[in-house]
C-alpha cells in the first residue's frame, strides 16, 4: 500500500494548493547559445574570459551601440556569472557536469549522498540569466536546501556560508512561469482519466491542473500557486508513474465533496511515529512545510486530518497533530470498503462510494485523542458494570463480617495501616491476604523488611493451615502442622506470594519497589502489594524538598501504580513516639512524617490490640477504620476481632 497519498484540511486557507518549499521538476532543456563545461575562448577574439584564481576579468568593449558587440557583452557577463556560480556551488559540495542557464539537474545530495539507495535526490535549478542557483534534497530524512547568487553568499538551509568574506541575507529564487515550464491545458485523454477517478473538469480548472508534453505522452502537471503566482509544479504520468506527486489527487477529491479549504502535503508519510521530542524549527526538515505555512495555520481553530488508513498514514496523523496541536485536530476514520477492508484514502472513497460518502466521512471526523484526556463515554462499560453490582466493583469481603460493614478491599486503591508497636499491624495484613487468597485466589507481592523470610513464611502457613508451626504446648486440641501439611503449604506459599528483598544491606527506594512490583503484576498476575513499613525504605530527597513534599510525592506514585495496575496496596506506617500515651489507639495524624498519610490514602486503618485485662479481653483486637474515600464500599467505624495466638488467625468477636 503506498505511503505517500495524504493530506489535511482546515478552514480559512486559500483555495489554491499551498507549498512554499522549492519543488523542482524535470523539463525540456531550452536551447542556449553555449554551455559552460569548462573555460573556453569565445568565438570573437576581441572578448576572452580569463580566470585568475577567484577573479574573472573581461576585456573592454566599445559602447558604440553595435548590436553584435552588445550581444557578445551580454554573453560574456552571463558566462562570468556562471563561472562564479560554479565556484560557489563547489564550495557547497555540489558539482555538475555542465552549468547551463535555465538548467534543472538531479544529482546526489552532498549531505545525505542519496541514502542507502544512493538516489539522485538533490534537485538544482540555475536561473535562465545565471543570476542564481537553488537546490533542495527531497529525501525526508535530509531536506537540504540552498541558494546562491554570483556576487553574494551561499545560503544552506538557515545558515549563511561566507563567500568572498561577506555574509548577506538569503535571497528568494526567481519565480517560474507556465510558459517556461512548457505547460499546456489538459487534453481529452487526461480529462477522461480524472473523470474516471470522480474528479470533474471544473475542479481541475479551478486548481490549474495542466499537462506537460513528454516523449512518453502528456504528463499531468499539478501547479502550486500562491496569490495567483506559480511557485512550483509536480508531475504524474499515466499509467501511474510518479515524479514528485503525493496527495494532490486526494486534495482534488476533497473539493469534489465540497471541501475547498484543503491542502495536500509534500514528502509522503513517515514509516512510524517518532519517539523523540519535536525538533526545533530549523532542524525539523521533514515537516518544514508546516513551519513555512505557520501564519496560515495559526488562524485555524479546527484542523481535520485525513491521512491514509495504513500504518504510515496513521503515523503521519500523529506527527502532524503533535506539531499543529492535538487540541484543535480532528481525525477522519475512513468507512469500510467491505467486511474486512477499510477505504485507504479520500479518492478511493470518492471512486467507490461517491461524493456523499466522502463528505459524510469528513463531517463525522472525531476529535483527535489526547493522552490523559477522556470523556465519560470512554467509560460507559465500566459504569454499567458498576450499576449492575459487579462483586469486585462493590468491594471484596475481608473475610470478617464485622469489618465488612466498614471496610472492603477495592482493586486500585491505597490503604495506609498504622498502630503502636506490637499491636498486630503486620499480622492483621497477613491474615487479610490469606482470606483474600482463599476466597478469590488473589496473589501478592511482599516487601516486608522487618520480617525474616522464614518467620514470615511461618506466620502465613499458620493462618493458611490453621495449625501452629511449632508445638509450644497449646493443648491437645491444637497439634502442630504435619510434614505432609508443611509440604502442601510450601507449594501454596510459592504459588501465592512473591518477595521483594534487597540482597545486600542497602535500603530499597520506593521507585525500586514499584518497579519490581510492576514486574510481578505483569508476569505473575499479582493483585496486591504490601510495603511494610515506611521507615525501612530509603528516603533520600532533594535538599530543597521538605519531608511533607517528599511524602506527598511517594504516596502519589504509589496511588498511580495501584490505579494503573488495578492492584491494591497496603502501606504500613508507624506512629511517631507518642508523648504521655494513655494506652489507647493512636490517630492517623500521629504517623511519623506527614499528615499526607491520611490526606493521600484511599483508606486509613489503625490496628490496636488490648493489653490490659481490666479494659477487655486480652486477645481482643480493634480495627479502627478512620478513613474511607469510597462510601459505596465502607464508612468510618470500629470492628472487633479476636486474635488466636496459636495460629495467628483473626475471627469476628462474639460476646460470651
Amino acid at each position: 500500500m503506498k505511503q505517500n497519498r495524504s493530506h489535511f484540511s482546515y478552514p480559512g486557507l486559500p483555495y489554491s494548493t499551498v507549498n512554499t518549499n522549492l519543488i523542482t521538476v524535470n523539463r525540456r532543456e531550452p536551447k542556449h547559445k553555449f554551455i559552460l563545461n569548462c573555460l573556453q575562448q569565445a568565438e570573437s577574439r576581441s572578448v576572452r574570459p580569463v580566470v585568475s584564481r577567484r577573479k574573472v576579468h573581461t576585456a573592454q568593449l566599445s559602447e558604440s551601440g553595435n548590436p553584435l558587440m552588445l550581444e557578445r557583452k551580454r554573453e560574456n557577463e552571463l558566462q562570468e556569472r556562471l563561472i562564479l556560480l560554479r565556484e560557489k556551488l563547489l564550495k557547497a559540495g555540489i558539482q555538475l557536469v555542465s552549468y547551463m542557464p535555465g538548467q534543472y539537474d538531479h544529482i546526489k545530495c552532498p549531505k545525505c549522498l542519496g541514502g542507502q539507495s544512493q538516489e539522485r535526490s538533490l534537485s538544482l535549478q540555475i536561473d535562465t540569466e545565471g543570476h542564481s542557483a537553488v537546490w533542495k534534497c527531497f529525501r525526508g530524512k535530509c531536506g537540504l536546501t540552498g541558494f546562491v547568487r554570483p556576487y553574494s553568499e551561499v545560503s544552506i538551509g538557515n545558515q549563511a556560508l561566507k563567500v568572498n568574506g561577506k555574509v548577506g541575507k538569503q535571497k528568494h529564487p526567481k519565480k517560474i512561469s507556465e510558459q517556461e515550464l512548457e505547460l499546456e491545458p489538459l487534453c481529452t485523454e487526461l480529462f477522461a482519466y480524472f473523470k474516471s477517478r470522480g474528479i470533474s473538469a471544473e475542479t481541475l480548472r479551478r486548481n490549474r491542473v495542466m499537462q506537460k508534453p513528454t516523449k512518453d505522452g502528456p504528463a499531468i502537471a499539478f501547479t502550486y500557486q500562491r496569490d495567483g503566482t506559480l511557485i512550483s509544479c509536480k508531475y504524474r504520468q499515466i499509467p501511474k508513474i510518479f515524479w514528485q506527486v503525493e496527495g494532490e489527487i486526494d486534495k482534488l477529491s476533497m473539493e469534489e465533496a465540497g471541501f475547498r479549504n484543503c491542502v495536500s502535503i509534500p514528502d509522503g508519510a513517515p514509516p512510524c511515529i517518532s519517539n523523540k521530542e519535536i525538533p526545533a524549527e530549523q532542524e525539523d526538515t521533514k515537516y518544514q512545510y508546516l513551519w513555512n505555512c505557520k501564519d496560515y495555520l495559526k488562524s485555524a481553530s479546527r484542523i481535520i486530518l485525513a491521512t491514509d488508513a495504513d500504518g504510515p498514514g496513521q503515523a503521519l496523523a500523529e506527527e502532524l497533530a503533535r506539531r499543529l496541536g492535538k487540541e484543535r485536530c480532528w481525525r477522519v476514520n475512513w468507512p469500510m470498503k467491505n467486511d474486512e477492508e477499510v477505504f485507504k484514502d479520500a479518492n478511493e472513497v470518492l471512486f467507490y462510494s461517491g461524493k456523499e460518502a466522502l463528505r459524510e466521512a469528513v463531517e463525522n471526523a472525531e476529535m483527535y485523542p489526547i493522552r490523559g484526556l477522556f470523556k465519560f463515554n470512554d467509560f460507559l462499560q465500566d459504569i454499567d458494570k458498576f450499576y449492575n453490582g459487579n462483586v469486585i466493583d462493590l468491594g471484596i469481603s475481608t473475610g470478617w463480617d464485622g469489618l465488612d460493614k466498614y471496610y472492603k478491599v477495592m482493586p486500585g486503591e491505597l490503604t495506609v495501616v498504622s498502630g503502636v508497636p506490637n499491636s498486630g499491624k503486620s499480622e492483621w495484613i497477613d491474615a487479610l491476604m490469606v482470606n483474600l487468597n482463599h476466597s478469590i485466589g488473589w496473589k501478592f507481592v511482599l516487601c516486608s523488611m522487618e520480617n525474616m523470610v522464614r518467620d514470615h513464611a511461618r506466620k502465613l502457613l499458620e493462618k493458611h493451615l490453621r495449625k501452629p508451626f511449632f508445638d509450644l504446648g497449646y493443648g491437645e486440641d491444637m497439634q502442630r502442622m504435619s510434614r505432609q501439611e508443611l509440604e502442601q503449604g510450601k507449594k501454596w506459599l510459592n504459588d501465592s506470594f512473591y518477595l521483594i528483598r534487597c540482597e545486600d544491606d542497602s535500603l530499597p527506594s520506593v521507585n525500586w519497589v514499584l518497579q519490581l512490583a510492576k514486574a510481578a503484576v505483569m508476569r505473575h498476575g499479582v493483585r496486591g502489594l504490601v510495603i511494610d513499613p515506611y521507615n525501612e525504605l530509603d528516603h533520600q530527597r532533594a535538599s530543597n524538598q521538605t519531608e511533607t513534599e517528599y511524602v506527598s510525592r511517594i504516596l502519589t506514585q504509589i496511588k498511580r501504580f495501584a490505579q494503573h495496575h488495578s492492584c491494591h496496596v497496603w502501606f504500613v506506617a508507624h506512629p511517631r513516639q507518642l508523648q504521655n500515651w494513655n494506652g489507647g489507639a493512636p490517630s492517623l495524624y500521629d504517623i511519623s512524617g506527614s499528615a499526607h498519610f491520611i490526606n493521600k490514602c484511599d483508606n486509613g486503618i489503625v490496628i490496636h490490640r488490648n493489653h490490659d485485662p481490666k479494659v477487655g479481653p486480652i486477645d481482643g483486637v480493634t480495627v479502627h477504620v478512620r478513613k474511607v474515600r469510597n462510601k459505596v464500599i465502607g464508612r468510618i467505624g470500629d470492628a472487633q476481632l479476636t486474635y488466636n495466638r496459636a495460629t495467628g488467625e483473626y475471627s469476628d468477636y462474639h460476646e460470651q
